[in-house]
């Protein structure tokens, strides 16, 4: 059982210091570091890197990932869902 723990507190610890690398990817993308701009004659493109709504999504995710962990090590246990499908007999 504590080794279980220990796996969990291990997760949680590299899932952190993913989420601290995607919010510092974010920093830099909403700077102006972080936008490539090119132009050619009277035209002009500004783009990113990499998409910002990808890396919003996975600092999403990797918050919810960290949370339920946590919560299992308190002990509370994840929810469940099922689906009630009402009939007429």
């Amino acid at each position: 059982m504590n080794k279980d723990k220990e796996e969990i507190r291990n997760k949680i610890e590299k899932k952190k210091i993913r989420l601290a690398a995607y919010e510092e990817r974010e920093l830099i993308m909403l700077s102006p570091k972080g936008v490539q701009s090119y132009g050619i004659g009277s035209r002009n493109v500004a783009r990113y890197n990499t998409d910002l709504a990808q890396v919003r999504a996975a600092i999403k995710e990797l918050e919810d990932e960290i949370k339920e962990l946590e919560n299992y090590l308190k002990g509370k246990r994840p929810r469940k869902a099922f689906g009630i499908v009402p009939r007429d007999i």
